[in-house]
């Protein structure tokens, strides 16, 4: 470009402090399974120095630090904060977590643990001290967030709602599979569509010894007339579900077909899924349990 310079790419960067017993662990966790690369408890003399190292990844990255951090001093961490805010390389967002005293002593209290600055005195006058040394922070971070009355699973989805890197939104981890009721159902699904009320092609002689991939036994299974009306409906189903446990934070979701043998009618359902959900956005794996199985033939019940 003549006459200007191209802007450095701006990494993103969340200093993540607050109270403790607060919920910087729940928080860090729930940033790494965002995509976010956490560190805790960081020594605040190489904050600077890590941050600004080369980095060819650049991907964002969440710092947590609180008073048990080595080199805590509020002076420095401001002037810290200040200094990286400056730079055109870097987004800066500071978060402070922050919760009422009855509340802190009530989980250290249900805990057991030990507040890092009671040092032999009661939780109260720890909570206490830590509150006044850390209000300059709390007063110069951009975003606080009170979890008084949060439960763990309020203070993830807040934190999801906030703080999804702009990078990309990580995609949900979404597994279709095919399985066969003769050798048991998959353990771990979260959901099971049973596929055994269509035509069943087994009982076909010239599609028995095909699969579902083949487009002789897609053909038998889609003339079915239950077929569309069923599939739609759970596809249907699906986009409205998806979104939603992502939303709550379920990295994994597993949905499996079954029929009896899992060689004809929960391949192809499976497969013809899969095809929709992609074109709705999703990249679902696709594994079929029972492909290339004999055994599940010979124990075959369905009979309609």
């Amino acid at each position: 470009m003549t006459g200007s310079q191209a802007m450095p790419a701006q990494r993103e960067l969340l200093l993540v402090t607050g109270l403790s017993g607060a919920g910087k662990s729940t928080t860090l966790a729930v940033l790494e399974d965002l995509g976010w690369e956490t560190i805790d408890n960081f020594p605040v003399r190489m904050l600077k120095s890590l941050v600004t190292a080369p980095d060819d990844a650049r991907g964002p990255l969440a710092i947590g630090f609180d008073s048990r951090t080595r080199g805590f001093v509020t002076a420095a961490i401001i002037a810290l904060v200040k200094d990286l805010a400056a730079r055109p390389d870097i987004a800066l967002t500071f978060l402070f977590l922050d919760c009422a005293g009855g509340e802190l002593e009530r989980r250290f209290n249900e805990t057991r643990r030990r507040h890092p600055m009671a040092d032999g005195r009661p939780v109260m006058e720890g909570i206490a001290s830590e509150r006044e040394l850390l209000e300059p922070l709390r007063r110069w971070a951009e975003v606080m967030i009170d979890t008084t009355v949060m439960s763990s699973n309020d203070l993830q989805s807040r934190i999801r709602e906030l703080f999804v890197p702009t990078a990309g939104d990580p995609a949900l981890t979404l597994t279709l599979s095919s399985f066969g009721f003769a050798r048991g159902m998959p353990p771990l699904a979260d959901l099971v569509f049973d596929m055994r009320f269509l035509d069943n092609p087994h009982w076909v002689p010239t599609l028995r010894e095909q699969t579902g991939q083949d487009a002789a036994v897609g053909d038998h299974i889609a003339r079915d007339p239950a077929f569309a009306e069923a599939f739609n409906r759970i596809r249907d189903l699906l986009l409205l579900l998806l979104p939603r446990y992502a939303a709550q934070g379920k990295p994994y979701v597993h949905v499996a077909f079954g029929c009896t043998g899992g060689r004809h009618r929960s391949v192809y359902t499976t497969e013809r899924m899969a095809q929709a959900l992609r074109s709705a956005g999703f990249s679902p794996t696709v594994r079929h349990r029972n492909l290339g199985s004999r055994a599940a033939d010979t124990i075959e019940r369905d009979r309609r």
